[in-house]
């Protein structure tokens, strides 16, 4: 069988068979294994591309607000899916919307000029089509490559960078690295100066690129521990124990948490969703996720420059979920949730042990000693953590949403996995890397992020207000240049709410229902707790600063249109930068007590160290909803006081 039949049949793994038991509870549950087959053989019975029809993705069509709002537990659910479709063959999206409930096709447009994403199943098939080509070869053979069953193919999303003969294709641009034995890290071993771009519709490599050969980094710098021959004395386990049981329930999909309560979703794009999340009741968001990264390199050399690959709208990070693993992904008493999409070709792909449930420990959470009486008073914090880890290609992203139980939502990412390498020199890495290895240098970069935030504080009308803190003038009202005040203006329209941060003034965002109030006549709302705002480095006018316009801003705010859902557009591949928030916001639609998303651009700011070699320390980014006049007083306040009897002394000094 050739590489392209295999390709057409799927064979990078079978669907994992499963007799669907999984009952529908709620409108906004993701789709079962069996709704995601009903789907397919739908669309199957009226493919829009014939035979040649493969599926980027089948996930919810999530219904109306109005819709959620009303429902209740026990009532009938409509249910209807969103689908991608392309060409085997030829350039085009069509997205289709489909009834379950009808068994039909309700809704049918055609995109001529869209990519569909990379897929998973197209990573190995687009490595041994580039390890046959002759040019290919004969480069590596210029670097003393002669086995090309070495020779490891990573697939780069293209860009679009108007070079001639890539025009109306669907192409994909690879780096490659040399595994010198079996299972070691070849990414210690960079082939630099030689790229292929490979047609993905014709399988035909359409050009190879050899800047020139540098000689091949050979000194290994593994991390499997087949390969790690000293090891420090093991340290003694931290066991997390819950003798009692954990503290949350999960009904189907839904959850509930001392006062908090939401839907866990998943997609193959987003990866983790959260929808109608509440506490004690009251509503503070419809829908959060992860809706767009983008992890712009700093590198003009050689092939470097397209490395600006959009991880979520160019390979959709819920595909490239890991199956976790107890004790080792996830600590303590733990649930876990599978997750179902779909291959190519319509068939079931379940992901086991996707999304990881847990609760922890937060510190300390409020104390007082009053030094008059000797008596003190302390609470400690806790947090239900929901998870999920997707790598893609060299690096691992772990998404985490917390649920502090002082009502403050916070997302975490944290990002592991292997640096992308190059070849240099030795002790030449230039100036736009630092060298990690002898010949093995990191490339300066960031990993931008933007959260797509349907918030609904006590209900859907919310205003965005912005908050600025300034001294006062020197003068006869500053008479002891000690005076300074926070100053709070009303974002009215979505070019006006087109806003970046400014620690000079200590700029951050609330969010507010204009039509609620608390006990000091103040709407109630939330702070957007922005401190991990980056300063995009590319040009906005440049091939990759137009398709990343969204990085500009730090926060935006639109009037929601389900429709409006990726702030950089739905189709990102070989994208033009049309389609997203920049265009959105042009509406100037009024955002004043309106039913309003807030879009959070935060990430990494990333000049390579030496310790991020062979293997990176996670390091962390991320931004906390923290309430902000939503309670009357410290909602805590009501905490039993305990003690945790697990605790003791240590003793250290005789140990």
């Amino acid at each position: 069988m050739s590489l392209a039949e295999e390709l057409d049949c799927c064979q990078m793994a079978a669907p994992l068979a499963q007799k669907d038991t999984m009952f529908v509870l709620h409108p906004l549950q993701a789709l079962t294994p069996a709704e995601i087959s009903k789907v397919a053989a739908i669309v199957n019975a009226d493919p829009p591309y014939g035979n040649d029809t493969r599926f980027e993705t089948i996930e919810l069509l999530e219904p109306e607000k109005k819709v959620v709002r009303s429902f209740k537990p026990g009532s009938p659910i409509a249910r209807s899916a969103r689908v991608n479709v392309f060409s085997t063959k030829t350039i085009g999206v069509t997205r289709l919307f489909v009834s379950l409930d009808k068994s039909a096709i309700t809704s049918r447009k055609e995109f001529p000029t869209a990519r569909p994403m990379i897929q998973l199943e197209q990573f190995l098939a687009i490595e041994g089509y580039v390890r046959q080509h002759p040019d290919f070869i004969a480069g590596c053979k210029r670097r003393g490559i002669t086995d090309m069953t070495t020779v490891c193919v990573d697939p780069w999303s293209a860009g679009n960078f108007s070079i001639p003969g890539e025009e109306g294709r669907h192409l994909c641009h690879v780096f490659a690295w040399l595994r010198m034995r079996e299972n070691e890290n070849f990414y210690a071993h960079p082939i630099e100066g030689l790229n292929a771009v490979i047609d993905l519709k014709t399988w035909e490599i359409i050009r190879v690129d050899d800047y020139g050969a540098i000689p091949i980094p050979t000194k290994e710098a593994n991390y499997e521990r087949e390969f790690v021959n000293t090891t420090r004395k093991p340290l003694k386990p931290i066991d997390v124990v819950q003798p009692g049981g954990v503290n949350f329930k999960v009904e189907g999909n839904q959850l509930a948490w001392d006062k908090w309560s939401f839907l866990v979703g998943f997609n193959a794009r987003e990866a983790l969703t959260l929808h109608d999340i509440k506490y004690d009741g009251r509503s503070v968001l419809h829908r959060a996720s992860l809706v767009e990264m983008v992890v712009p390199y700093g590198s003009p050399d050689n092939g470097h420059f397209r490395k600006n690959v959009f991880d979520i709208g160019e390979y959709g990070i819920g595909k490239l979920a890991n199956s976790l693993k107890l004790g080792c992904d996830c600590l303590g008493a733990i649930e876990y949730l599978d997750v179902h999409l779909n291959t190519m070709n319509g068939d079931v792909m379940t992901i086991e042990k996707a999304i990881c449930i847990h609760e922890e420990d937060s510190g300390l959470l409020w104390k007082h000693w009053d030094f008059r009486t000797d008596r003190a008073e302390v609470r400690r914090a806790r947090k239900l953590v929901v998870s999920t880890i997707c790598t893609v290609g060299n690096y691992e992203y772990a998404l985490y949403w917390y649920f502090h139980i002082d009502g403050t939502i916070e997302f975490e990412m944290k990002a592991t996995g292997i640096i992308n390498t190059a070849a240099c020199i030795p002790g030449k890495p230039g100036k736009y890397a630092r060298e990690v290895l002898p010949g093995v240098v990191g490339q300066i970069h960031q990993h931008i992020f933007c959260a797509r935030l349907d918030m609904a504080v006590d209900g859907d009308q919310n205003t965005v207000i912005e908050c600025n803190t300034y001294a006062e003038p020197e003068g006869p009202e500053n008479a002891y240049g000690n005076a300074f005040y926070e100053q709070e203006t009303v974002l009215g329209t979505e070019l006006a709410a087109a806003r970046r941060a400014n620690p000079a003034s200590q700029r951050y965002w609330k969010i507010i229902n204009p039509n609620k109030t608390n006990y000091a006549g103040t709407p109630v709302g939330y702070k957007l707790d922005a401190t991990n705002c980056v300063t995009p480095f590319v040009n906005p006018n440049s091939p990759s600063g137009k398709r990343s316009s969204f990085i500009q801003n730090h926060v935006w705010v639109t009037a929601f249109n389900p429709d409006e859902r990726y702030p950089a557009g739905d189709y990102m591949n070989h994208s033009d930068g049309a389609g997203g928030i920049a265009d959105f916001v042009k509406q100037d639609r009024p955002i004043a007590n309106a039913d309003v998303v807030l879009w959070h651009v935060f990430g990494l700011h990333h000049p390579v160290r030496l310790e991020d070699f062979p293997v990176q320390p996670c390091i962390s980014t991320g931004f906390k909803l923290m309430p902000a006049g939503f309670f009357n007083g410290n909602p805590c306040i009501d905490l039993p006081a305990e003690v945790n009897e697990a605790s003791c002394c240590a003793n250290a000094a005789k140990a």
